[in-house]
């Protein structure tokens, strides 16, 4: 499941009593993926820093999905279909994947392997075959990895189609003090203006109310700069043409049982996904898609960037 000096050990989690799977770097980043959901919880950088929100009123048991995180959104993404919200996969036990097939190189020897297999209660509700791999991986700097692969097993020769996101809850500072550079001139539909189709009008995303929009055929990398604590979150993706982008605001949030009345303020969910048009699969047939974040120190401040911060970004 991995090599080098890195290390990866199966533990049960003290506070919750699920099965989690521990990654942890030489240079003292790690990440924590959970079994249920196969979802990423936490990601910290070498200081111990968490750089993902979770929710301290999530719930940590079926069949409710963890309110924060990284959430695996299949195969529905939103409520566009006739499944639950964001699909089964984030509320399904995920099992370690022994004997993955090969995966494109990466520069990372700390990864671990899951897969998700439909059961007989998934086929009641999406009577599809399938298999759904996925690796988390750790580079040595510290960047958090998700490659997913879906295939088609069905023997009766249908394709199925599907939605997918990878639902990413950042920690930042200050929602008010956040912006998102990179999907400047987009169309994106407002989910809070019924599905208005828009176009994003500011050179940055920026938050002042609630937000609940899908940036359309967004570019392969967008930065999340949070000014307060000098980060950018630096997200590329693969396969995957849109990008996600919510946060509840005050009123929203009051009414959500698993979030906390306050914490609109200190999270953003951004994350790359297929959510327009739904990716179809003949029997055989594999999809691949991928998102990699890192962070980079960000002197970011009043409009002016460091320099050396800005030529590492378009090195990228």
């Amino acid at each position: 499941m991995a090599g080098g000096v890195s290390s990866v050990e199966v533990v049960k989690d003290g506070a919750t009593g699920l099965e989690k799977l521990v990654l942890r770097e030489a240079h003292g980043c790690s990440v924590q993926v959970f079994l249920y959901g196969g979802q990423v919880i936490f990601w910290e950088n070498e200081y111990r820093e968490q750089l993902l929100f979770v929710s301290r009123k999530a719930y940590f048991k079926p069949p409710k999905a963890i309110r924060g995180g990284i959430q695996i959104c299949f195969p529905q993404f939103g409520n566009h279909g006739v499944l639950e919200q964001h699909g089964f996969a984030r509320n399904r036990l995920w099992s370690v994947d022994e004997t993955p097939p090969p995966f494109p190189a990466t520069t990372s020897n700390c990864h671990i392997d899951l897969i998700l297999k439909q059961s007989p209660e998934d086929l009641k509700i999406w009577p599809h075959s399938f298999e759904f791999r996925l690796r988390v991986a750790l580079s040595p700097t510290g960047d958090l990895m998700l490659t997913s692969r879906i295939k088609n097993t069905n023997a009766d020769g249908k394709p199925f189609k599907f939605g997918f996101s990878y639902n990413t809850y950042f920690s930042v500072s200050d929602i008010s003090e956040v912006r998102v550079e990179g999907l400047e001139t987009l169309y994106y539909i407002d989910n809070l203006q019924c599905g208005k189709r828009c176009t994003e009008q500011g050179d940055a995303v920026v938050f002042e109310s609630e937000a609940e929009k899908v940036y359309l055929s967004a570019p392969p990398k967008i930065v999340i700069i949070d000014h307060d604590k000098k980060r950018t979150f630096e997200l590329r993706k693969e396969g995957l043409p849109d990008v996600v982008v919510w946060n509840p605001w005050d009123r929203k949030a009051k009414t959500i049982l698993d979030f906390g009345e306050e914490e609109y303020k200190c999270m953003l969910c951004v994350g790359a996904a297929n959510a327009e048009k739904p990716i179809t699969l003949r029997p055989g047939e594999e999809w691949q898609g991928r998102q990699e974040i890192s962070v980079v120190p960000s002197s970011y401040s009043s409009g002016q960037w460091d320099p050396e911060i800005i030529h590492r970004i378009q090195d990228i």
